[in-house]
């Protein structure tokens, strides 16, 4: 996403300033609130309704249906639904893995991957986002969801300390930032080895 992020550009914002490493952090970490990041935290509440209904005894589609209803009823969008770049979010689909592949999918996972069919079903293609997916992941493995934002805030931190690094070895102090103008130049995109 480059520098569209507002916590990327939070910390790029800190860094051409000449803050020190840790100024520019915690402008990142100050910049994850409702709409950026924020939804891990909503997610888990919404995602621990469907997760009480299975365990009460409904199925994971039923438990969803229930919370889209719910949510459309009080007027409040899906929290961890959409994104405004990927119609299906490769983050989500690898953390759910590796989730399934430590055994570790539950309830909230299953409800979660519930609501997307149930949107996509009804026309509504949204992706699982990967706060939706950090948000199921954590809810499973019983994470309080007043801890959800520091994963994300965890999450993004290597990437920040990259943009901090780049804005001080690359750019000009006091510089204007013009999202739409940034353009990835680094390495080519390359092959990991599997594990």
């Amino acid at each position: 996403h480059g520098v569209t992020p507002p916590s990327a550009l939070a910390v790029r914002n800190a860094a051409t300033t000449g803050a020190p490493l840790n100024a520019c952090l915690a402008a990142g970490a100050l910049a994850v609130n409702k709409h950026h990041g924020g939804a891990v935290e909503d997610c888990m509440h919404v995602l621990a309704r469907g997760a009480a209904q299975v365990a009460a005894g409904a199925s994971a589609a039923d438990a969803a249906a229930e919370l889209i209803a719910e949510e459309k009823a009080a007027g409040r969008r899906l929290p961890g639904f959409g994104h405004r770049v990927h119609t299906d979010d490769p983050r989500s689909r690898r953390l759910l893995d590796l989730a399934r592949e430590a055994g570790a999918a539950g309830a909230h996972i299953a409800v979660a991957e519930a609501i997307v069919a149930k949107l996509q079903a009804a026309g509504k293609a949204l992706p699982l986002n990967v706060d939706g997916a950090i948000a199921a992941v954590l809810a499973d493995l019983a994470f309080n969801p007043d801890l959800a934002n520091g994963f994300f805030i965890l999450a993004r931190t290597a990437g920040w300390m990259a943009h901090v690094i780049e804005e001080r070895q690359r750019e000009r102090p006091m510089r204007s930032i013009v999202q739409r103008e940034a353009v990835y130049d680094g390495p080519a995109p390359r092959e990991l080895p599997k594990p």
